[in-house]
This record gives structure tokens, sequence and C-alpha cells, in this order.
């Protein structure tokens, strides 16, 4: 007996006998439609793709999944057809109030039960990184944007203000200068300290770009041991490199702030551990091959994992960690990640970053000579 045939009957019961239970282990996607589209069996990788089971899914229509399935249904109808014996092709299946899904379709069609269709889907891994990144950069040139229009916005009323505070503190009477004093120093100190955060935002879209030749692993080392002199005590930090990783050219200076940046935040994040000596921060290089980043193809890139073991990233943020001013810590500037895409999309690199609790780890992606 088939495997197709096994498929075929144990979809007429909707039930997952023994004899399929190498189609449960399968990493992709398998789905079953009868000769009216109807859906008569899926795998458990149809399940958590498609984010429903077997039973709720069984004798709906596959179309009526999808808000565009019309390049499905014309694929479906080719193959019953058999106008190929199966044609693999790329979609686009959206869903109401649900991500997009990217895949790879493979439809053949069965000759038993009579009109039946077999339908692989393997999410595109790679169109979805593409489109992720291209987010990113939309978001992060947004954000310049957005930053160099607000700073230059801020400044001239800033230096208004401490101009006045500075004048009037002069005009004070005498007789209550001590008492008087004291605010226009408050006006004239929070003037100076907007204009700080001010100088902040912009530093990034000022400063030239420095370019030398760049061991990675120099880097690594400078912030270890800026990482170490401010947190000497219940953190230790353990180095995992790929030694066979060449020189780049590249800013150093703006690596060591980008490294910097995230590292000093995970440290932050670690106080907890830190006070019970558990605390752990890993660099860790290797190199990545074949590689695309912001659309272009690299044979290799430098791969940069900066790993912690703290509480992990707040779900209500971690979309948004990039964006300016966004903090999950109280007293944070929000503005040292956004720097550190900054630079390294200066590279021509990118960041990602993945957490949960007990574990944060955020990739840093840059071509390689």
């Amino acid at each position: 007996m088939s495997l197709v045939t096994n498929i075929a009957r144990a979809a007429a019961a909707i039930v997952r006998p023994q004899s399929l239970a190498g189609m449960e282990l399968l990493a992709s996607a398998v789905i079953l439609l009868d000769a009216d589209g109807h859906i008569t069996y899926i795998n458990a990788a149809a399940e958590n793709l498609l984010e429903s089971s077997l039973k709720a899914l069984a004798r709906q229509k596959l179309s009526a999944l999808f808000t565009n399935p019309d390049e499905l249904q014309h694929i479906i109808a080719q193959a019953r057809e058999h106008k190929f014996s199966d044609l693999r092709q790329d979609l686009t299946l959206e869903r109401a109030g649900k991500d997009p899904l990217q895949v790879d379709s493979m439809v053949s069609a069965l000759d038993e039960p009579p009109g039946a269709v077999l339908i692989e889907l393997r999410e595109n891994v790679q169109q979805l990184k593409l489109d992720r990144e291209e987010r990113i950069l939309d978001q992060s040139q947004v954000n310049k944007e957005l930053i160099r229009n607000l700073a230059h916005e801020i400044k001239n009323p800033l230096g208004g203000i401490r101009g006045a505070a500075q004048l009037l503190e002069m005009e004070l009477p005498p007789l209550h200068l001590a008492e008087l004093r004291e605010y226009t120093q408050v006006i004239i100190k929070e003037a100076d300290r907007l204009q700080t955060l001010v100088d902040r935002l912009l530093a990034p879209h000022r400063r030239p770009h420095i370019v030398g030749d760049v061991n990675i692993h120099e880097v690594c080392e400078r912030v270890r041991s800026l990482i170490l002199a401010e947190f000497p005590v219940g953190i230790s930090i353990r180095r995992d490199y790929d030694a066979s990783i060449p020189e780049f050219r590249g800013d150093k200076e703006q690596l060591i702030q980008t490294v910097l940046n995230i590292a000093h935040n995970a440290a932050q994040a670690l106080s907890e551990r830190i006070v019970q000596g558990d605390a752990e921060l890993i660099l860790k290089t290797r190199v990545a091959r074949q590689v695309t980043l912001a659309k272009v193809r690299y044979n290799l890139a430098l791969d940069l994992h900066i790993i912690d073991n703290g509480p992990g990233i707040s779900p209500q943020i971690r979309d948004r960690i990039f964006y300016p001013l966004v903090s999950g810590r109280e007293g944070g500037s929000g503005l040292g990640l956004t720097l550190a895409q900054t630079f390294v999309q200066q590279h021509l690199g990118v960041i990602e970053c993945e957490s949960r609790p007990g574990f944060t780890d955020f990739r840093i992606l840059l071509p390689l000579p």
C-alpha cells in the first residue's frame, strides 16, 4: 500500500494512524485536499504553520484560511489538470488578523482518491529575514530623519532659555540673590542636560566615518576590560573567539561603542545575578558564510554574539528596542541601542536580537573581505 493511499484513507476518518508516523516527523507542512478543496489531512508541522489543529481544520476549504487564495487555487487547478507532475512556487499567503505566511509550496495531484491534491509548504526563512531587515532599515531611516529634525528644533529654543536664565540671574536683587539664584540654576542646568542629550542624538550623523583595519577581538577585549572595571565582582565574561576571523575595514571606535553599549546594557540587566554572583556575559565570534545583508550577498560575514543570562527583554518593548528613547531600564536614555544600530548599519551590517528569560543574544553581522 502506497504512502499516498495511506494518507487518503486516514484522512477519511481524520485520524493519525501509526502508518503515517513518518509524516508527523517532517519539518515541512503537508496538507491533503479532496476533490472539492476541503482539508482532509494535515501533519503536525502544518498545524504549527497554520496555528490550528487537524480537528479544527478538517472539512474546511483551504482557500477560506487566506484572504488572497487566488494564486494558490490556480496552482491547485493546474495540478488537477495534470499540466505538470508537481509545481514549486514561492507564495505569500495573507491571513486576517495574523502575519502573512512566506512559503515555498509544492503541489502534486494524486491518483487516489480522484481529484485529491497533496500540498507541501515550507516557511521561506530567507524571505522572512529579508523582509525583517528591510523593515528595520526603513524604520532606521525614519528614526534618523525624526532625530535630526527634532534635535534641530530643540536646540534653538534651548539656547534662548539658557541665555534668558543667565540674564535673569544677573538682574536678581542682591537681597534675594541666594534664594532666587537656586531657581535660575535649575533652568540653566536642565537646559545643559537637554543640550547634552541633543548632542548625543546628533553625534552619529555628525561624526566622520574613520576607516582603518579592525581586529574584532581587540574590540571585544577593550569592551571586556571596560565592563570588568565597572563591574569587578559578581560577573564573569567568557570569551568564545574564532581566531581565524580576518581583519576588516571599519571604524574601530564606532564598533567599540557599539559592542560596549550592548554589553553595558546587559551588565545592568544582570544586577540581580551580580548580587548572587552567577552573572555571565559571553562574547562569541564566528564566521558566517553566504549571508545576505541589506539585499547584498556576501561570501563571508562576521557573526558576533553578545549573550547574557539576565531576565530577558520585556515583551512590551522587544519589537521597539532599537527605537530612540525606548529603554527597558528606569533612568535609561534609550539611545544606546539606537546608536549601536546606526553604527552597524554604517558598516553595512545588521543587528538581530533573540531574548527570553535567562537568555538574551544580540547578534551583529558585518561583511568580511
